[in-house]
């Protein structure tokens, strides 16, 4: 497979925007800039941010065993999938591949960006229908997205059905790997190498617990993540986001931490929500969430919020009728979720 296929031709013809901190990217020397028209006054956010992230790279890479290279920073990583449509994807011409019920905003940065979206909805136990995709595509569909663990229903998708995805899928693969670390699963990143069509998605809004910085994280071959790096803003990830990432990657320990909780909470809400009596099924999760089938979602949502808990309503999603989405909390808001349902009649 030739990546360069699959390019847009004005996106093979951009020259990149060169920032001052791309011409001259030492920032952390004892010199005098006068580059960048920045203010001078040290307040510890006056410089422009690193626009290539060196640092963050450089943690990321040694601790997922990859090379730096193969890895872009975003804001966000709907920033990460918006540049993948723009550079893979010609406006009112090609196509994408969602498989429903899944991540929303797929869809959405399609219609931004004026592609078409040929929807192949997952079975009954929510995996991808391999010889529908593989049927529905065509000349313009140039990219796959598959959501694994998947958000809404919380499942893995089965590895040998990726893999005859990845072999056979004539575009862009993503994988959305957001609930990875939850996963017994292992991430596709020790593959990566092997299928030069593989993008993969993760983040550190999830297990990271991060979801304020809005940092999102790209793995792909290197002639991606080059082009990648072609159209993405010059200093799209700030200085804040930046610090507050290595600070937490500096300790890997309580993330692990935090992680097991959930999971054991994970299992103790699992438990006990099949023991409601208007619940009707508690789908298998590899995520820091449950999809549950009830009696009434609208109202059973209804009556959560007067009782002061949010949870996501699915039941508009296919395959989810009457489903709600209860996200792993603490032990203490677990257990008050657990004595709200109980009043519930």
């Amino acid at each position: 497979m030739n990546i360069q296929d699959f390019i847009r031709d004005n996106i093979k013809a951009l020259k990149p925007y060169s920032s001052a901190r791309d011409e001259y990217k030492d920032a952390t020397t004892n010199m005098v800039f006068l580059d960048a028209n920045e203010n001078p006054y040290n307040n510890g956010v006056n410089r422009y941010p690193d626009p290539q992230q060196s640092s963050l790279k450089n943690v990321l890479a040694h601790q997922k065993g990859i090379s730096k290279e193969n890895i872009l920073i975003g804001n966000g990583s709907d920033e990460v999938l918006d540049l993948i449509f723009r550079v893979f994807c010609e406006p009112n011409r090609d196509n994408v591949i969602t498989l429903p019920p899944t991540y929303g905003m797929y869809e959405v940065l399609a219609n931004v960006n004026a592609v078409e979206v040929i929807k192949i909805n997952l079975s009954d136990s929510f995996q991808p229908k391999v010889d529908d995709i593989l049927d529905s595509s065509n000349q313009f569909t140039k990219i796959l997205f598959l959501c694994s663990p998947n958000n809404p229903s919380g499942n893995s998708f089965n590895a040998k059905e990726i893999e005859k995805l990845l072999i056979n899928f004539k575009g862009i693969v993503v994988i959305d790997e957001a609930y990875i670390d939850f996963s017994k699963q292992q991430s596709w990143l020790k593959r990566l190498e092997k299928f030069p069509n593989l993008i993969i998605t993760q983040t550190l809004s999830k297990a990271y617990g991060m979801a304020g910085i809005r940092l999102g994280i790209c793995y792909a071959s290197k002639e991606i993540i080059l082009v990648l790096n072609k159209i993405k803003p010059p200093y799209n990830v700030n200085e804040l986001t930046q610090q507050k990432a290595l600070e937490r990657l500096s300790k890997p320990d309580d993330v692990t931490k935090e992680i097991q909780n959930i999971l054991q909470q994970r299992n103790w809400l699992r438990t006990k929500l099949e023991k409601i009596s208007f619940v009707e099924t508690v789908y298998p999760s590899d995520a820091n969430f449950v999809l549950v089938k009830v009696d009434n979602a609208i109202k059973r949502y209804d009556q959560l919020i007067q009782k002061g808990i949010v949870i996501r309503n699915r039941t508009n999603q296919p395959g989810c009728e009457n489903c709600l989405r209860f996200t792993i909390g603490t032990k203490t808001e677990n257990e008050k979720l657990i004595e709200t349902l109980k009043t519930l009649s």
